[in-house]
């Protein structure tokens, strides 16, 4: 008679926990970007049409180069809006787009205040947020963030992106925890899927009540 497999071993308790900020600790992000395309006439599918042209002909996506520092938001936005200018045959400005974007985003006030909660019942928290270098202030602006959170980690500061793996890895290092000892929570697919396979558990986040619900359960599970 052959021994019984052993059972699996529950997870390790949960002892940190990295929140996105755009989209999760904010409004949808998507709800900013048309606010602010809207007041320039150009619609998403138009954005998105000259981005990939700008990556096919420069060989790399110019929101990747600005959001891990490599690109600064000036020349960004100048191509864009070139870019922009020339499929349409007339001038389009995006000067002030980050001043009007950061006007169409709010906080997550009731997520804010469930991670300040987190905090005082003893979970290390950090951001890990892809941003733009020159937004810092503003972003920052919209959460008491060194209150919260033990780590910020922003991808225009360590030049790398999720989901790319060392932008996780440079929390994790900052955090001093485990992988497997670790939630994550991102309203973006690709980068929670990019989470666990690094070894965390990882939320979707896709509204304020369902996130909640599922940290709830990975922390007392």
């Amino acid at each position: 008679m052959s021994a019984e497999a052993p059972a699996p071993s529950p997870n390790p308790r949960i002892e940190a926990i990295i929140s996105d900020f755009g989209g999760v600790l904010t409004s949808a992000l998507v709800d900013s970007f048309v606010g602010v395309l809207d007041s320039s006439g150009v619609s998403l599918e138009e954005l998105g049409k000259a981005m990939a042209a700008l990556a096919e002909r420069e060989g790399s996506n110019p929101l990747f180069e600005l959001e891990t520092g490599r690109l600064s938001e000036a020349r960004f936005m100048g191509s864009l809006a070139d870019e922009l200018s020339a499929r349409r045959g007339s001038r389009v400005e995006l000067d002030g787009f980050g001043e009007r974007y950061f006007r169409h985003l709010e906080p997550n006030q009731r997520l804010i205040d469930y991670m300040r909660e987190l905090r005082a019942r003893g979970y290390k928290l950090a951001i890990c947020t892809n941003n733009v270098r020159e937004w810092e202030a503003r972003w920052r602006a919209m959460l008491p963030v060194d209150e919260i959170f033990d780590v910020v980690v922003d991808s225009a500061f360590v030049g790398s992106r999720k989901p790319e793996p060392r932008i996780y890895e440079i929390t994790l290092e900052r955090l001093g925890t485990d992988a497997a000892a670790t939630l994550f929570i991102d309203d973006v697919d690709i980068n929670c899927q990019a989470a666990r396979e690094l070894g965390m558990q990882a939320i979707h986040f896709r509204s304020t009540d369902q996130a909640i619900e599922a940290i709830e359960a990975a922390l007392g599970s």
